[in-house]
């Protein structure tokens, strides 16, 4: 799949590279040949070497959608998500050799809202990323840009995700499941079994009053889906079976067969 970024390029006339690696000589040569003051990178995926870091005249510059230092990695967004934060944003950051680590040029922060998923913050971090990126680069056009050191103590690191790591465990407290959908929500999806054994995707949920049973216990599958977790319970609002499309956990239900004392899939 082309990129928006991609299609802009070619749309506008600007030169466009896009190498799997950049150690190769070609494209090092290429990224020379530009005589560039600035390279902005922007989920690349790949650390930068030596080689790239020192082509361009003034900087090479990294958005990442955190408040550097905390979150410093690859899954930032699901980070901030599961770690409960309240507030988030992005950084620009000077590149280093070291994984996000380099002086802070630009931070702008916003709310993490109490219901978005990780898809959706990321969508509104990419638009603050534009915002920073332009404060960013007049900074360093009108000699204004300060650079402030992170201060190292305070770092906290994430890693890539994976399919297993979107698997629910019922033991944990409600409030947290209702943050390990969100931030598994859209990849790599908060998911669970039912009673049957089939697999079920959870893309909405809610923390609501349960009592005291075996975690994973379905409560109701009436009007609402709701099941027990360590502490408290938690509200299916909108599921995905397998196969099937995402729908509200009330039409799901219609067809579902589920009666409450079922238990759902606890996964390890």
């Amino acid at each position: 799949m082309r990129s928006a970024v991609a299609e802009l390029a070619e749309e506008a006339a600007v030169p466009l590279l896009q190498p799997d690696r950049l150690r190769e000589e070609e494209t090092l040569s290429w990224l020379r040949a530009r005589e560039a003051d600035v390279f902005l990178v922007a989920s690349y995926g790949e650390l930068l070497t030596e080689d790239v870091l020192t082509i361009p005249r003034l900087e090479c510059l990294n958005v990442h959608p955190s408040l550097l230092p905390r979150h410093r990695g690859a899954t930032p967004i699901p980070a901030a998500i599961l770690a409960g934060d309240e507030v988030t944003g992005v950084s620009i950051q000077r590149m280093v050799l070291e994984l996000d680590a380099g002086d802070v040029l630009v931070a702008m922060e916003t709310p993490l809202e109490k219901t978005e998923n990780a898809g959706e913050l990321a969508e509104r971090l990419a638009e603050l990323s534009g915002e920073a990126s332009v404060a960013a680069l007049r900074a360093l056009a009108d000699g204004s840009a300060e650079f402030v050191p992170q201060d190292p103590e305070r770092a906290t690191f994430c890693k890539k995700l994976t399919k297993e790591h979107g698997r629910m465990d019922w033991t944990r407290p409600a409030a947290d499941l209702d943050r390990h959908v969100r931030a598994m929500t859209p990849w790599p999806g908060a998911t669970t079994s039912l009673p049957g054994g089939q697999a079920l995707t959870v893309l909405r949920a809610a923390p609501v009053e349960g009592g005291a049973v075996e975690p994973g216990t379905i409560l109701s599958a009436d009007k609402h889906l709701d099941v027990a977790a360590g502490d408290g319970a938690l509200r299916l609002d909108e599921v995905k079976p397998a196969g099937k499309r995402g729908m509200p956990a009330a039409d799901f239900l219609r067809g579902a067969r589920l009666e409450a004392g079922q238990r759902m899939g606890a996964s390890t």
